[in-house]
Order: structure tokens, then sequence, then C-alpha cells
């Protein structure tokens, strides 16, 4: 019989690590230019499975960062499959698929991972070192992410300015490093020079914008937009060297805003490039909702398995249970989301399916920081069982337009990838 949890026991060790988002039609759609794994993604085993399914095996490359950027690289797709059918049994005005709307999903994803993974990456070298081979490998995860968006930049703009966003965006990550480094030393010139120097990278983004919109972005209004993304980011960073425990707010506070930015920033260059659709439609609002809501619940999940194996306490420490807290705010809004389009009853009943599979990668962590293979392998079964639940689930409230077997056949990917991170993760933060 399966097991049922409260909120905070469903959060508790949640799924997996980090991230990474693929920009779909706005960027390469080959794995060097999405940062997917191609290992991860094309060398998913597969079994006997529940209803005649293939069960799903975890791909692991020993790497938890770059794991985790291929678990959470399906999510944006996720995000379009379930807004389409959603959108269509729901005569959602606007267009789901166009350029506009792609490119707002995909810029949504891509800044909201540059915030979840600066956040990461500054607890990891907070925790392991700024010379750790694990912050090296946040730092590769973060690069990953600074390519992704200037291919996108580059795919409106130009193959210069591409490469020009790039050094831009890159500057500005290492004013944030400089950051950190200052307020955990307890540097306060240092912390101001950093601020100072973030002060005039908003100016000089807001001028670029401008030039490769075709004054669709007028300058001070993306310097404006920037200026609240450093407040807000160095925030979490004050946060985090501090060790408050509440450092998961702050930083999910940090990414929500800029998703308003990209909402911004793609109307700006939808206008500019003359891409077609309405990147501020309903159809393409929900697209990008559910991108964020969805990519977010591995951003969460990741910080709150960071915290289980690194704070003092573990799964016992104030800062686990506010990033479980955290994590479960998450799962609220995606079943808000779902209420909002299928009603009360069909919302709350997501929230329980959702919640109960969390705590099946609640099991699997467990059992694998453990070495209990036996209750391994009991959670990747219940993970399996839940794949053709939530598969006939959506087919109901989407009235035929999400097909259960479609729904469940890419729930695979999401186990194998998932599971394969958390062996990562076990792997490098548990002795």
């Amino acid at each position: 019989m399966r097991r049922t949890r409260s909120t905070y026991a469903v959060a508790a060790m949640a799924a997996g690590l980090t991230l990474s988002l693929t920009l779909a039609a706005c960027s390469s759609t080959d794995d060097t230019a999405t940062g997917t794994t191609p290992s991860a993604s094309s060398s998913m085993e597969m079994g006997s499975g529940h209803d005649g399914m293939d069960s799903v095996e975890p791909v692991s490359t020993g790497d938890p960062f770059a794991d985790a950027r291929t678990a959470a690289a399906h999510m944006p797709e996720t995000g379009l499959t379930l807004a389409t059918g959603l959108a269509a049994a729901t005569d959602t005005a606007g267009e789901v698929d166009s350029d506009a709307a792609t490119l707002r999903a995909g810029l949504t994803a891509l800044l909201q991972e540059h915030v979840y993974l600066t956040g990461i990456g500054v607890a990891t070298a907070y925790t392991a070192g700024a010379d750790s081979a694990e912050f090296m490998a946040a730092k590769a995860a973060l690069d990953g992410n600074t390519d992704d968006l200037a291919d996108a930049v580059g795919s409106l703009a130009g193959e210069e300015q591409g490469a020009a966003f790039h050094d831009l965006w890159d500057e500005h990550i290492g004013y944030f490093v400089d950051y950190a480094v200052a307020v955990k030393s307890g540097d306060q010139a240092a912390a101001d020079a950093a601020q100072a120097s973030l002060a005039g990278y908003t100016t000089q983004a807001g001028a670029f914008f401008e030039q490769i919109s075709a004054g669709n972005l007028p300058a001070d209004a993306v310097a404006e937009a920037l200026t609240m993304h450093v407040t807000t980011l160095t925030a979490a960073i004050d946060a985090l060297a501090a060790g408050e425990p509440t450092a998961s707010d702050t930083l999910k506070a940090a990414a929500d805003h800029v998703g308003m930015d990209a909402a911004t920033i793609a109307t700006g260059l939808a206008a500019g490039a003359g891409l077609s659709g309405d990147a501020m439609d309903d159809a393409s609002t929900l697209r990008s909702t559910l991108t964020a809501l969805l990519q977010e619940h591995v951003y969460l999940a990741s910080y709150a398995v960071f915290t289980a194996y690194t704070a003092e306490g573990g799964v016992d420490s104030p800062a686990f249970t506010a990033a479980a807290a955290t994590l479960d705010a998450n799962s609220v809004a995606l079943s808000d989301a779902v209420t909002s389009l299928a009603g009360e009853e069909n919302g709350a009943a997501f929230l329980d399916l959702w919640r109960e599979h969390i705590g099946f990668f609640v099991d699997y962590a467990v059992a694998d920081a453990t070495g209990d293979e036996d209750g391994r392998q009991q959670a990747l079964a219940d993970l399996d069982g839940y794949r053709p639940e939530a598969g006939a689930f959506f087919e109901k409230v989407s009235n035929g337009e999400l097909p259960a077997d479609d729904v469940a056949a890419g729930l695979g990917m999401h186990v194998s990838t998932l599971a394969g991170a958390i062996d990562s993760l076990a792997a490098a933060l548990v002795p």
C-alpha cells in the first residue's frame, strides 16, 4: 500500500539537485547548446513496468550538477506539453507555441535558472570551499546557463551580439562572486565595490538591450529591472552568508522577480525581431507560468536535498525545515494553477498526487544515503506506479487533449534522470 505523508514530510528530502533549461526554438536544439548530457538523455535503461509500460532505471554520470541539469532539462518541454493540452481543453486565448511565446518561456527558464544556479553555487562555495571540486562543478553548471542565454541572444541578434552579451553577462556574475566572497569574509569595502560594479553593469546592459531590440526595450527600463535583480540576489547571498534558515525563501524571491523581467524582455525582443505571436497573451502566459513552476520544483528540491546533506542536524535542522516549506509552497502554487483551469476538486487531487510523487523521491534519497538497496528499488517501483496515475489524471482534466500514455511515458525520463542526479548527489555529499 502506498504511504501518505504530511506536507513537510512529503517535501522532506525531495527530488533532486539542480537544473538546466532548453531554450527550445530560441536556441540550438543539439546537446551542446542546451547543456543536456547526451549519455543521460540517450541511455535510459528500461525494463518491465506497470500496466505494460517500460519501467525506468536511474542514469548517472557521477557529477551531481551535470546530472541535475539533465534531470531538469525536460521541464520546459513538459510545461509546453501540459500548456498545449490544458489550453486546448479550456479554450485559452492566444497561441501556446508562437515564436514570441517560445521566446518568453525560454527566457523565463534561463533567467530563473541563473538565479538558482548562482544561489546554489554560492551555498556550495560556503559549504565546500571556493577551491573545491564541488564548487568547480557548480560553476560549470552556471557557465552552461550563460552559454545558453548567449545562444538565445545570438539567435535573434546575430553571433557578434551573442558574444557581446556573453561577455557582459559573465562579467556581472563575477561581480556577484566578488560580493559573495566579501560578505562572507566581512570585508565591507569589497562588498561596496562589488555593488558599485553591479550598478555599472545594469546601465551597460540597459544600453545593450535597447540597441538589439531596435529601441523596443528602453535602456532606463531595463536598467531599472536589472537593479531589482541585483538587489534581490545580493539579499539572497546575504542570507546564505549569514546562515539564515529562511535563505531558501529569499532566493525564491530573487527567482520570482526575473520571471517578470523575462516577460518584459521577451516582449521587446519579439517586437524588435518581428517574431510571430504575442508574448503576453493568455496561452503564452500559461506556458511560461507552468515552465517556471515546474523548473522551480527542481530548483527548490535541489536546495532542500543540499541542505539536508550539509546543514548541522540534517533533516532536523531549521534550515532544512524552512527549505522543505519553501518547496511545498511551490507544490501548492502548481495546484493553484491546475485549480484555475480545472476547478478546486481537480486542483486538490493534483496536490495530493504531486506530494505523493515527491514522497517517493524522498524514499529514494533516504535509501540512497543509507545504502538500502531494497528501499531504493521499492521507491523506483512506487515512482513507476505514479506515472500511469498522473497520466490518467491529466487525460481526465484535459478532456483527452493529453493522452495518459504520452504523459506517463514522458514522466519516465523525469524518474530516470532525477533518480540519477540523486545518486550522484548522495555520492558527493554523504560520507
